[in-house]
């Protein structure tokens, strides 16, 4: 982040100049025409979900419509993305809007007219197709954002980037994609992309209230793989053998010691996760080799290259004291979703005034992950989170994003609209 010193000491201490008010209620007035047809668009989306990588329908639906406004539309960017680009009529900087297209290997259990039935193939087995993160919501959102826009294009002093990203949830095996190919392909260097402006719809936040953090909001995201080798043996006579689900056991218990013993938690949270185990196959055969695979979430690159030490010494130790032998791959999928402080600073003026000063709540850290931070280790970029959850509800029986259940209130994309557009105009209209 050193590069961006400069920057970030003029966005902090210079107070922002707002765009023009007549912009801005050109902008709500839009919006309210525009809703129902972002509605239109997300249900289409959601009752027509498609897999990471796979996203051809929806990036022809976006292409289309982007072209329709008169933009310079790039297809096949990191292999299904779209990019337009909405140049204004006078010159400035290049912002950066972003909306992720994929959808998730879930089957839709929510009763809704526009219910998910699309069926497809995951990891070699048949699964049910749900946009069960919101990612129909931001591309719905994202393409209001360019229609308004585009119909005060002469008046915009810069040029705003439209970005549809696929693969946000993880290209499939070992395919490359998400914001990671996009940059390896060079969409930030070819657009001159100053900075990015990124959203997330959330459930278990109010509609019309937004939630961000300064800093380090959703935690890096590491895989990690444990082979444990022991010595086959029959089930009747273990003594003969080393048994490596027996020392798998011990192992999952000791990397829980980690976060609760052995780094300090009041620094930063963390979490280290075993999804799944593989071992043996039948009841009475001792086997030889048993793998784990799991996740670590991390809110700071220091606490993120302790706790893999920790892991691997936790590991190899507890193996050996067994007689086994273990290995530890890590795999990292995510960095940080970093919001550059400077940048957070400056556009709190343009949330609060788009959403009501007492609708823009400071959230805490989130163990989820999201690549949107690629984008943020390489430009100054904020991401925010945008209410979903029906007015009055209750947080805490939200219904969770990547599952089954999970729904959220299409009133509070028009506020997201908003304000992608408030932080475009005001952007555009900062001192220089």
């Amino acid at each position: 982040m050193k590069s961006y010193s400069l920057l970030c000491l003029n966005l902090l201490f210079i107070t922002p100049l707002l765009a023009q008010p007549g912009l801005k209620r050109q902008v709500d007035q839009m919006s309210d025409v525009i809703e129902p047809q972002v509605v239109a668009w997300r249900r289409d989306f959601h009752q027509n979900p498609e897999l990471s990588n796979r996203e051809f329908k929806t990036a022809e639906k976006v292409a289309a419509h982007l072209r329709s406004l008169g933009m310079e539309v790039r297809t096949g960017v990191a292999k299904t993305g779209v990019v337009g680009i909405l140049k204004g009529g006078k010159p400035g900087p290049v912002v950066g809007l972003r909306a992720d297209m994929d959808a998730l290997p879930v089957s839709e259990r929510v009763d809704l007219p526009f219910k998910s039935t699309v069926k497809s193939e995951y990891n070699g087995g048949p699964v049910g197709v749900m946009h069960a993160c919101g990612h129909d919501m931001h591309v719905a959102i994202l393409m209001g954002v360019a229609e308004v826009l585009s119909k005060m294009k002469d008046q915009l002093a810069g040029t705003v980037v439209f970005v549809f990203q696929p693969a946000e949830e993880g290209p499939p095996g070992a395919e490359e994609g998400g914001a990671s190919l996009m940059i390896k392909e060079g969409l930030l260097t070819d657009t001159k992309m100053e900075v990015m402006f990124g959203l997330h719809i959330n459930s278990a936040t109010e509609v019309g209230k937004i939630k961000y953090r300064s800093g380090g909001t959703m935690a890096a995201s590491d895989w990690f793989t444990i082979t444990v080798n022991g010595k086959q043996t029959h089930g009747s006579t273990p003594w003969n053998g080393i048994d490596p689900i027996v020392v798998s056991a011990e192992i999952i218990q000791g990397l829980q010691t980690i976060v609760s013993r052995q780094v300090d938690l009041t620094e930063f949270p963390a979490v280290i996760t075993v999804g799944k185990i593989t071992s043996g196959v039948r009841a009475n055969i001792i086997p030889e080799l048993a793998e784990m695979v799991g996740t670590i979430r991390t809110l700071d690159t220091s606490m993120q290259r302790l706790i893999q030490k920790k892991i691997e010494l936790t590991v190899t130790k507890i193996a050996e004291s067994a007689g086994a032998n273990a290995e530890v791959r890590f795999e990292n999928k995510t960095p940080i979703n970093y919001n550059n402080p400077a940048l957070t600073t400056w556009a709190l003026t343009s949330l609060r005034e788009a959403a009501g000063p007492a609708n823009v709540l400071e959230n805490k850290p989130q163990t989820g992950a999201e690549d949107f931070g690629f984008f943020a280790q390489k430009i100054p970029c904020f991401y925010f989170f945008l209410g979903g959850m029906p007015k009055g509800g209750d947080e805490k029986k939200a219904p969770s994003h990547h599952t089954p259940d999970f729904f959220v209130d299409e009133s509070g994309m028009k506020l997201g609209v908003k304000i992608f557009c408030y932080l475009v105009l005001d952007y555009f209209s900062k001192p220089r």
